[in-house]
């Protein structure tokens, strides 16, 4: 199956790129103690605010900070929280979404209600609230972010258990004396995470956003930790004369944020049959 899904994905020569993209982006945050030219949070207030040079390639800050160095230590930050929230939404969301679609009854009546009231909330005001609730940190953020995006994940595999859990393999699996656990998780949640992984694909995309608007607005990852969000909180002080310190990071968000939409977007058409 997944190379059927792989075959059709790679027809959409924007989605390749875009997967290219993303490898490249991961192999410089994984690398970033070793690519980047200088030490992120080294200053050197003689050169602040220096456009882009041949020693300063992206310039530097108001504090004399090399803005590559800042950005491929932020590319880290941004995609170990986007990957980090989504995989904490995934566990949590799949297991929920599980118990409600197998079991039915209270236990789906009470996911329902849990995945309403959570969506009562305005996103970024709930992530804002939990982050502002407790000291500001890495795992603050990625905790916050996968706790408050969870849902669309437990409605998707409701969802898909609600349709599998009365075929013909689920029944045989039943018959031979299988216990609910292990029905639910060998044989009906691995065929319910095709849309799940799709869904992915947008959480660490939202993720990323999130993290970005968090540093923005200051109460994301903190100081003098690097971030993408936290390069354009300090532009904003400067933005008349200081452009690259808008549009390198401004950039890097975009295409970044855009690339996951592209390969879910791509990754949802090659599981449709009907694409072919």
């Amino acid at each position: 199956m997944w190379s059927v899904i792989w075959h059709r994905f790679k027809r959409s020569r924007l989605a390749v790129v875009a997967l290219i993209y993303v490898a490249v982006i991961a192999i410089i945050a994984a690398t970033a103690s070793f690519v980047a030219p200088f030490d992120p949070t080294t200053t050197d207030l003689a050169h602040r605010l220096a456009p882009p040079s041949e020693h300063h390639r992206l310039g530097t800050d108001d504090l004399g900070r090399d803005v590559l160095s800042r950005m491929i230590h932020g590319a880290r930050v941004s995609l170990v929280i986007g990957f980090s929230a989504t995989i904490i939404a995934l566990i949590v969301g799949s297991f929920l979404g599980a118990i409600a679609g197998y079991y039915g009854g209270a236990a789906d009546w009470i996911v329902s209600r849990l995945i309403e009231i959570v969506l009562c909330f305005p996103f970024l005001f709930l992530v804002l609230g939990i982050v502002a609730l407790f000291r500001p940190s890495l795992a603050t953020i990625m905790i916050a972010l996968g706790l408050t995006s969870w849902t669309t994940e437990a409605r998707y595999v409701r969802g898909e258990i609600l349709r599998l859990r009365d075929l013909e393999f689920a029944q045989a699996a039943r018959a031979s004396g299988a216990r609910d656990s292990r029905i639910i998780f060998r044989h009906l949640l691995p065929n319910a995470l095709a849309p799940v992984l799709v869904s992915a694909s947008f959480g660490v995309a939202n993720a990323i956003l999130v993290e970005s608007a968090l540093s923005f607005l200051g109460v994301g990852v903190p100081v003098p930790t690097p971030s993408w969000g936290g390069i354009l909180s300090v532009a904003q002080q400067f933005i008349e004369y200081a452009w690259w310190l808008v549009v390198f990071p401004g950039f890097a968000i975009f295409t970044t944020v855009a690339a996951f939409n592209v390969i879910g977007d791509r990754f949802r058409d090659a599981l449709d049959p009907r694409s072919d």
